[in-house]
């Protein structure tokens, strides 16, 4: 199944969505490293740390080189940043609409 989506940081948060993929990226945060070194610190076979990695690449946060059968995998710090920004973002307006609600119910205890 492919997913598309508009905004980017949308592909992100479904990719993050998943308490696999996140230690991943808890992982990769501390630096690059190799797929079966990566493979090793999870409870998943080989193939199921392939996948996620896939989800990972295809949603931005990763990037993926190869050098003869060494496959490196290194964190996309901007995908991330542009997920941290949405959010930020989000958080204003939430704010704001939550204040004028208590203001609204303030509003109407005094009348």
């Amino acid at each position: 199944m492919v997913n598309s989506y508009p905004d980017p940081s949308t592909a992100v948060f479904a990719a993050l969505g998943d308490p696999t993929r996140q230690h991943l990226v808890r992982l990769l945060a501390t630096g690059e490293s190799t797929v079966s070194a990566l493979a090793a610190q999870l409870p998943i076979s080989l193939p199921g740390t392939l996948k996620h990695l896939g989800v990972l690449e295809r949603a931005g946060i990763i990037d993926r080189t190869k050098s003869g059968r060494t496959v490196t995998v290194s964190l996309r710090p901007q995908s991330l940043a542009d997920a941290e920004a949405w959010l930020r973002r989000n958080r204003t307006f939430w704010t704001q609409q939550l204040g004028n609600l208590a203001d609204s119910f303030t509003t109407e205890e005094q009348g």
